[in-house]
C-alpha cells in the first residue's frame, strides 16, 4: 500500500492535491454538520453576528482561499510548505462553496430551494477533483503516445472538437456533463447530440419554431426529472439538510 501511494500520489506530485481535497471535503461536512446543529438549537454552536452583523462562513473561506492559492504558487508541488497551503486552500474552499447559493444569488438562500444549488456545486466539484487525483487531464492528453504528441494537427483538431462538444451542451442546459466532459474525452459528445433542456439558451434559439422538438425535450425532460429528481433531492438531503418547508396559506 506505501509503495502504490508514493507511486500514484506522491511521487507524480498529487499529494497536494490530495490534501486540498481532503480537506476541502471535511471542511464542508463539518460546516453542514455545525450549521445543522444551529439551527436544531443544539450545542454550543451561534451564528457569529458581531455588532449584530450576521458574518457568514464564506467570509473566512475567501481570506483561506487567497492565503493558500498565493502561497501554493509561491511553493510549488512540493515540501511542507506546499501541503500546508493546500491544505488551507481546502479548508477555504470547502468554506465558500459551501454559501455557492449565497453568492450566486446574493441573498442568504442556505436552508432554501435555492440553497441545494451549494450541494450540488460541491458533488460536482469533488467528482471533478477525483477525477484529476485519479489521472485524468483535460481532454485526456496525458493518454497519447509520443507518436500522437508530435502529431500536431489531430491533437489540435482533438482539443478543438472536444471543447466545441462542451460548449455545445452548456448551451443545450447539459452543465453536469459538459463539466466532466472537459476532463473526460468526449464525454460531452452525449450531451450535444441530445435533445435540449427546455427554456436553455439552446432550446430557445432552435426550437422556437420547432414545435414537435420542443414537446419531445419537454417530455424527455420531465420523465428524466421524474426519475432523478426525488433521488437526487434525498442526497442532498442527507448531505446538507432539508431546506425550511415554506408554510401553507389558509384561505
Amino acid at each position: 500500500m506505501g509503495h502504490w501511494f508514493y507511486r500514484n500520489i506522491v511521487e507524480p506530485g498529487k499529494l497536494p492535491m490530495l490534501l486540498a481535497l481532503v480537506s476541502f471535503m471535511l471542511t464542508f461536512l463539518v460546516t453542514r454538520t455545525v450549521t445543522r446543529l444551529i439551527r436544531a438549537g443544539r450545542g454550543p454552536f451561534k451564528n457569529i453576528a458581531p455588532g449584530g452583523m450576521h458574518i457568514h462562513h464564506v467570509v473566512p473561506g475567501v481570506i483561506l482561499i487567497v492565503i493558500g492559492g498565493f502561497g501554493a504558487v509561491g511553493n510549488g508541488r512540493e515540501g511542507p510548505a506546499a501541503a500546508v497551503c493546500a491544505i488551507v486552500f481546502g479548508i477555504g474552499a470547502g468554506l465558500v462553496l459551501d454559501e455557492f447559493a449565497l453568492i450566486l444569488h446574493l441573498d442568504d438562500v442556505y436552508w432554501t430551494e435555492q440553497g441545494r444549488q451549494s450541494v450540488e456545486v460541491v458533488v460536482i466539484a469533488s467528482a471533478l477533483a477525483l477525477l484529476v487525483l485519479g489521472g485524468f487531464s483535460p481532454l485526456g492528453v496525458d493518454q497519447l503516445t509520443p507518436d500522437e504528441r508530435q502529431d500536431r494537427t489531430s491533437l489540435i483538431l482533438t482539443l478543438v472538437f472536444n471543447f466545441l462538444f462542451v460548449l455545445i451542451a452548456l448551451f443545450k442546459g447539459k452543465l453536469r456533463m459538459a463539466l466532466l466532459g472537459t476532463l473526460i474525452p468526449f464525454l460531452a459528445l452525449f450531451g450535444a447530440v441530445r435533445l435540449a433542456r427546455p427554456g436553455s439558451p439552446w432550446a430557445r434559439r432552435f426550437y422556437r419554431n420547432r414545435p414537435k422538438a420542443r414537446a419531445r425535450a419537454g417530455l424527455r425532460s420531465f420523465h428524466h426529472d421524474r426519475r432523478w429528481d426525488r433521488p437526487r433531492r434525498k442526497l442532498q438531503d442527507l448531505i446538507g439538510g432539508a431546506p425550511d418547508r415554506l408554510p401553507v396559506r389558509k384561505r
